[in-house]
């Protein structure tokens, strides 16, 4: 074979491989793009967004959130969701609400005198058992989706997806059932509000 066509036959070769990993990492463009405010992930927060499951009931968020000096405190957040959309009532042709949206989350703090365990020598073993900068969270949710593409006729976002949220954490439910005389209910829920575009 000449040196042209082994040239030519390798630049084949490797334009074949690039398109066939290229799409086998399809799977990290997201489906969406997200902003909130509040909702225990910091005062503003915003990532992109994955559909889950064929019927898009599903969906995994990754997100980056910050709270300003003026509003409690300088730090920043990470956060990954996972949230399900069991049931939708379809309003008409062009706006959805899913009513009830069981999720749960992760959210780390990343501030300076936060760590994700305990300094060891400074309390016995087990004295406390959660990490400072680590919280597990449980949530429940409400969304009202715009359907662009039939609204407007516009492709562009595809939908437009607000939403509302209330969440709790592992610590606020420990303390909870844990001081139940002096810690009212209504103190270990955490409310936020956002907005949603899908691609």
């Amino acid at each position: 074979m000449s040196p042209i066509k082994s040239i030519a036959f390798l630049i084949l070769l490797l334009t074949v491989q690039t398109k066939v990993f290229a799409q086998k990492l399809n799977f990290l463009i997201p489906n969406g793009a997200i902003v909130q405010h509040a909702g225990s992930i910091g005062y503003l927060s915003g990532g992109v967004s994955y559909d889950l499951f064929k019927n898009k009931r599903g969906s995994f968020d990754v997100m980056y959130g910050f709270v300003p000096e003026s509003k409690g405190g300088s730090f920043s957040t990470l956060t990954t969701k996972l949230a399900y959309r069991p049931f939708e009532i379809k309003v008409n042709d062009w706006m959805v609400i899913y009513p009830i949206n069981p999720g749960g989350f992760f959210s780390y703090t990343i501030q300076k005198d936060l760590d994700l365990t305990w300094d060891k020598g400074q309390y016995p073993k087990g004295y406390y058992y959660w990490s400072e900068a680590l919280r597990a969270h449980v949530s429940l949710g409400t969304e009202l989706t715009f359907n662009i593409t039939k609204l407007l006729k516009s492709g562009k976002p595809q939908a437009l997806t607000l939403f509302y949220e209330v969440n709790t954490n592992d610590m606020y439910l420990v303390n909870f059932f844990q001081n139940l005389q002096a810690l009212p209910v209504t103190e270990i829920f955490k409310a936020g509000v956002g907005i949603k575009a899908s691609f």
